[in-house]
């Protein structure tokens, strides 16, 4: 597994951290001792999902802060927010993505943000959302696909790890800091996805996994392991 040691102490910006699964991420980063930056398109929204976390994490680092604010304070920036809202969310923060940068994608184009439902994807002409979203980034910024299956319920239960394979792809660099990231979570595996086009394939499993909650009954939500992986990646 990448362990990048210089990255250990950069703030991580989670855009959307006010929803069920960008604040799971925050609670768990926090715990991690890592610095987390909570964006949202209200400020005081992200000021609220911050005392949240300091409510639940005592003496942890976290901020909320305006969007642009949030992408402004770190180098890694996830984006936790609804597909029909991504595109909108990163023009608006564009001034503040800089070379070096590294913009995460959580995304799926779920049928839902057109009034169907949430088990069917949506074509995208780049392919994913994270190539849509690398097709809008300024230039030097790395867009990576990651997280999009973990499971919101239970990153919010800091008392339990979450079992769970996060899939990362993009290109090499940015690929390895983000999954240097997944061990901070107890339970996840950051699996190397390959090449950014391979979201195509995770993106679609994520709405496989909604018909699995469904039909499986299983509100807590389901996650994927990958059995044979070689030193655990």
């Amino acid at each position: 597994m990448p362990n990048d040691n210089s990255s250990e102490n950069e703030a991580i910006a989670i855009l959307g951290g006010t929803g069920d699964q960008g604040l799971g991420l925050a609670l768990r980063f926090a715990k991690a001792g890592r610095r987390v930056v909570i964006g949202s398109r209200k400020p005081e929204r992200a000021e609220d999902a911050a005392k949240e976390v300091l409510a639940a994490v005592p003496g942890a680092d976290v901020v909320g802060l305006g969007n642009d604010g949030a992408a402004a304070a770190a180098e890694i920036v996830i984006l936790s927010v609804p597909f029909e809202h991504s595109a909108s969310t990163v023009k608006g923060i564009r001034d503040q993505l800089g070379p070096g940068k590294v913009l995460v994608s959580m995304a799926v184009p779920l049928a839902a943000a057109i009034g169907d439902g949430a088990v069917r994807t949506l074509g995208i002409w780049q392919g994913s959302c994270a190539e849509l979203l690398a097709s809008i980034v300024p230039e030097g910024v790395e867009v990576v696909s990651a997280f999009q299956n973990v499971s919101a319920h239970r990153l919010q239960h800091l008392d339990e790890d979450v079992e769970c394979d996060v899939i990362v792809s993009g290109a090499k660099a940015p690929r390895e800091r983000v999954m240097a990231l997944c061990p901070l979570i107890p339970g996840l595996r950051a699996v190397n996805g390959g090449p950014l086009a391979n979201a195509r394939i995770v993106e679609e499993i994520t709405a496989l996994l909604i018909g699995l909650n469904i039909r499986y009954k299983t509100p807590e939500g389901l996650g994927i392991r990958l059995t044979g992986l070689p030193g655990g990646e």
